[in-house]
């Protein structure tokens, strides 16, 4: 049933603009218009079609995936908390329940639903597909019932007791990080799908929660803050956005953590310690959107501390962090390559962040960051072999990805992965004025709206260094195309309709052309990519191999390996965090020459992005390796004892 749904979404015009035109921003949907001028805006997904890619294949193995799931298996947790009967013979109870994390005795249920009200509205603006919209329709119409049965506003998948609970102190999983989810997928349903009930139900949400709260002592809002909320503060700031209700900018500054925030905000990095990492990017993230629609400076300020301190010591080789889902002192960086490195949801909430932050001061070093998480981690969450997903990026050598079940797993990383695997058209482009930024090199093609123009990227990325950009003005139109100059590349070459062009572009900066562009012009660029080694911030000898901005693994064999097939027992891919890897005990990281000599030595492949190891062994993306263990770390020789 899986294969031959991929089979139809195969077979569906991906490549096709939609008809809804969304301003960016949703701009024309706020009631509250934003306080700053963004130095870039992004295009509405509606605007950008991926062309056939390594990276189209994964939106369509996850839009395969969202398929299969039924709206009343979705509702189901929904529809029994509230005592509400699906309508049909023999009501809900027939309904086949989900598992995992969306078990009836599992605190966590219904956050599903709202990442893939999220997703089918992502999906929808992605493919234009209307499939996607109805799946999303079906499912606000059922949240719609329930809040309806409840009767005060509230809506969840669990018992108003367990907010209770929380507001009392007492031991509760994250009630407000899973309402979170849900009232972040009505919003999206509402930008992207434009579903108006969809927005009613979250402002229901909305005035249950504010009469819920209003009257809370400043002593209990603290203990409630202390357990892990998510990023409510961000759904609450973009509903008081769309709707400019006080009730609603009043529970966004409720949610505002002093714990947390106003040490960042001081800049005080020693705030991290061994604190859950992803508890801490949402938070950032709604100072981020307060900023934007406040113009409350510190909100800047914490958020472009944040990037700055986890890019400079935290990230791994990959672009993601967390080992074991916390912080590390990066003085001790190396002992945290595990194989529980890299929450798939800490990168899936960095890339938003970069995401913001690219819009407010169009800096290449966000989409530097942007590209390398992207490819390095995103991309190769996804098994392509069963669409399934991973929790963590796994980097200790000899461990591999312990992947997602379709229907027993729903983990937090299950979830961002539908949506991470519907957005990849996001933050390919961005434009102001007349000016248009290429960000990323991913095949597909933007409708410039403003400027009456369409222009298509192709390119075999990373695997060839040419990029070719095709314009298409409806008339002759005078604009610039700011191409990226990544920090990663030799100096790039630059054809205009054939004719090589000179540029004073930098590393790590943009290459400006302007002209009047007509239909048909062409730009060819050529990025040169070379190998390097990246070593560990605290262990020179201990590094990985890159080719431009691609990190390279070996594969490792499958020896010890407990039921690579996927999904035979759900009981072991559950296990995600004390997953025994069983390395056995004959893989091997260290290599015998030093990068100086070892980087000339490599020979790539005629036909392929891998190279070849002095010992025989073959280096290829880590996003291409599945089902199988790697080695992405390695250990070199040390000069002074040669």
């Amino acid at each position: 049933m899986f294969k031959h749904i991929v089979f139809l979404l195969l077979c569906w015009p991906l490549t096709t603009f939609g008809q809804s035109a969304y301003p960016t921003l949703h701009a024309n949907k706020l009631a509250h218009a934003e306080a700053i001028t963004p130095a870039a805006r992004p295009f509405s997904l509606h605007d950008v079609r991926l062309l056939k890619s390594r990276l189209r294949d994964n939106l369509e193995r996850d839009s395969a995936w969202m398929v299969s799931l039924s709206a009343d298996r979705l509702l189901h947790s929904f529809r029994t908390t509230a005592g509400v009967d699906a309508g049909r013979e023999g009501g809900y109870m027939t309904v086949k329940k989900l598992g995992g994390w969306e078990s009836l005795d599992c605190e966590l249920r219904g956050h599903t639903t709202g990442h893939y009200l999220s997703a089918c509205a992502l999906m929808y603006a992605a493919t234009g597909e209307e499939l996607f919209r109805l799946k999303g329709d079906s499912l606000v119409q059922g949240l719609q019932i329930v809040q309806q049965a409840h009767g005060n506003g509230y809506l969840s998948a669990y018992p108003e007791e367990l907010i209770n609970r929380n507001l009392r102190g007492q031991r509760v999983w994250a009630p407000w990080y899973t309402l979170h989810k849900i009232l972040a997928g009505l919003l999206d349903q509402y930008l992207y799908a434009d579903n108006q009930t969809a927005l009613e139900i979250a402002k229901g949400m909305g005035e249950w929660a504010y009469e819920k709260l209003r009257q809370t002592d400043e002593a209990t809002r603290k203990r409630m803050l202390r357990n892990e909320f998510g990023g409510i503060s961000e759904a609450w700031w973009n509903l008081y956005g769309l709707t400019n209700d006080d009730r609603f900018r009043f529970l966004a500054e409720f949610f505002y953590h002093n714990d947390v925030l106003d040490p960042l905000t001081r800049q005080e990095a020693e705030t991290f310690g061994t604190k859950h990492t992803n508890t801490f990017i949402p938070k950032v993230l709604g100072e981020a959107r307060r900023y934007e629609l406040t113009g409350h400076e510190p909100g800047a300020q914490t958020a472009r501390f944040f990037f700055q301190a986890m890019t400079s010591g935290h990230l791994y080789v990959t672009g993601s962090l967390s080992d074991k889902e916390h912080f590390f002192d990066p003085a001790h960086h190396s002992a945290h390559i595990t194989g529980y490195s890299g929450e798939s949801c800490c990168t899936y909430n960095m890339l938003k962040l970069a995401h913001h932050l690219f819009t407010w001061d169009a800096s290449p070093v966000m989409a530097d960051y942007y590209e390398r998480a992207l490819y390095n981690h995103i991309l190769g969450q996804q098994d392509p072999s069963s669409g399934m997903v991973s929790y963590f990026l796994p980097l200790r050598s000899g461990t591999h990805r312990v992947y997602s079940t379709p229907e027993h797993s729903f983990w937090c990383c299950v979830g961002s992965g539908f949506e991470s695997h519907a957005k990849y058209g996001e933050a390919i482009y961005y434009h102001r004025a007349d000016e248009l930024f290429v960000n990323l090199f991913i095949p597909s093609e933007v409708h410039w709206r403003e400027q009456a123009m369409k222009v298509r990227l192709e390119s075999d990325f990373p695997h060839a260094e040419l990029v070719r950009l095709t314009l298409t003005p409806e008339r002759p139109t005078r604009a610039t195309i700011r191409l990226r100059y990544p920090a990663w590349s030799g100096r790039p070459e630059i054809t205009i309709n054939g004719r090589k062009i000179s540029h004073k572009g930098q590393a790590g900066s943009y290459i400006a052309l302007t002209r009047t562009w007509r239909a048909g012009d062409r730009i060819e660029v050529r990025y040169p990519m070379s190998l390097r080694v990246e070593t560990t911030p605290d262990d020179p000898q201990r590094g990985a191999i890159l080719y431009g901005p691609i990190v390279l693994a070996a594969r490792a064999g499958t020896e010890g390996m407990i039921d690579p097939a996927p999904h035979s027992d759900p009981s072991l891919y559950n296990d995600y965090y004390t997953y025994d890897y069983h390395i056995p005990t004959s893989i091997c990281d260290s290599l015998t020459i030093a990068p100086g000599e070892l980087l000339p030595s490599l020979q790539r492949s005629s036909s392929a992005l891998s190279f070849t190891l002095p010992d025989g062994r073959i280096l290829e993306p880590l996003y291409d390796i599945h089902r199988e263990r790697y080695i992405v770390y390695w250990h070199f020789p040390n000069p002074a004892n040669r």
